[in-house]
């Protein structure tokens, strides 16, 4: 299973973005997805998550408001629309798949990287 991320780029604070998590594998549907991201100089950490069910899902309290992921099965894509980005959300973002019976994350995507200027 190979993970493409896309849609990062350069944004003034306040503004929106929406990133794509694109699946070669006719599994993805299956896999729990989540976004991650790390800022310079900082640990990754987890932004937002998404079940089989595009009703599960997790959003770290740092987004909570702002960012919304979801999932298009007919496309196999999962999305992050970020809106109000703030300097603070510059990092790379990071796509990642869990596979059903894995206990961690086991695929992932390259990064994409968001930068937001005030």
């Amino acid at each position: 299973v190979q993970l493409q991320a896309s849609g990062g780029g350069l944004v003034l604070a306040g503004g929106s973005l929406r990133l794509s998590c694109a699946s070669s594998g006719r599994t993805f549907s299956s896999y729990v997805v989540g976004w991650f991201r790390q800022a310079p100089g900082k640990e990754r950490e987890v932004v937002a998550s998404i079940g089989r069910s595009a009703g599960s899902t997790y959003h770290s309290d740092s987004v909570k408001g702002r960012f919304t992921i979801s999932r298009d099965k007919t496309k196999n894509t999962v999305y992050l629309k970020m809106n109000s980005l703030k300097p603070e959300d510059t990092a790379v973002y990071y796509c990642a798949g869990k596979s059903p019976g894995s206990l961690d994350y086991n695929y992932w995507g390259q990064g994409t990287l968001v930068t937001v200027f005030s």
